[in-house]
């Protein structure tokens, strides 16, 4: 498995970094397939615990909010969400079965914005001011803190951080994790021309860090409340797309907020 890993990683590093460079379309292209794949197996994972989400109401909306950023209107994203929520109530009134109406909406709406308008934040991302260089920077360290993580975990992990949620992390792998997404976070900053000093590059280094395996513990929620193993299998040794973007989801946000609110 590990050299599925490696080898994935491999293919799909270089494509990245040349969409990323490009810019758009590409990148709005890039967020759409991974939202609407990642959305498919939300959704095929709820299946798993009985429900009967509204799939492809779903996946049409998580369509819309990642292309939403290129509209401007500010009422844009209150709209999708009104709509989202009146349309998918309406929608239930007229589905059968009825029974489990309510927890098939819930999962239906949870899919749209865990997905859909989470990973539109990389999309606004990448319309700022040197947004390139900020997804740049957010994906690789996140990646290096996942990476670190991973490997620590394994080869020195004895104290369990979660074993509720997911058994196989440990503090040690955290913190690993952590040092590694402040170190990459100085290492990366002599590369790219960011507007942030010295701490303000170990505290996002941090904070992305944190938050990335956030994220990875949601989607380990997630899939244990399932009672699933992996998401899919479209990426081999990874599992599915959510088990790749899992933390992605969260750092995208985390890092479009700190640079509109406190760096700007």
């Amino acid at each position: 498995m590990l050299r599925q890993r490696i080898l994935t990683a491999i293919i799909g590093l270089p494509l990245l970094i040349a969409i990323i460079w490009f810019g758009e379309p590409w990148f709005t292209l890039l967020i759409v397939v991974m939202a609407i794949l990642g959305s498919l197996e939300f959704y095929r994972m709820a299946s798993h615990s009985k429900i009967q989400p509204i799939t492809y109401f779903g996946v049409a909306w998580v369509f819309l909010f990642v292309l939403s950023p290129h509209c401007p209107h500010a009422a844009t994203t209150p709209f999708l969400i009104t709509s989202a929520i009146v349309i998918s109530l309406i929608w239930l009134l007229f589905r059968s079965p009825r029974e489990q109406a309510f927890n098939n909406w819930a999962w239906t709406i949870a899919g749209i914005l865990y997905v859909g308008w989470m990973l539109s934040y990389w999309v606004d991302l990448r319309n700022l001011e040197a947004g390139r260089e900020w997804v740049f920077w957010a994906i690789l360290i996140t990646l290096a803190s996942d990476t670190c993580a991973f490997f620590v975990g394994r080869a020195w992990g004895k104290h369990p951080l979660t074993p509720a949620i997911s058994p196989g992390k440990t503090w040690e792998g955290a913190i690993g994790g952590l040092l590694a997404g402040i170190i990459a976070s100085l290492i990366l900053s002599t590369s790219f021309s960011l507007p942030i000093n010295y701490w303000q590059m170990v505290l996002l280094g941090c904070v992305i860090s944190i938050f990335a395996q956030l994220g990875d513990l949601v989607e380990s929620l997630l899939k244990r409340n399932t009672g699933v193993k992996d998401s899919g299998k479209l990426l081999p040794g990874h599992g599915g797309i959510l088990d790749r973007i899992d933390s992605l989801i969260f750092t995208g946000v985390v890092v479009y907020y700190c640079i509109v609110f406190i760096i700007s």
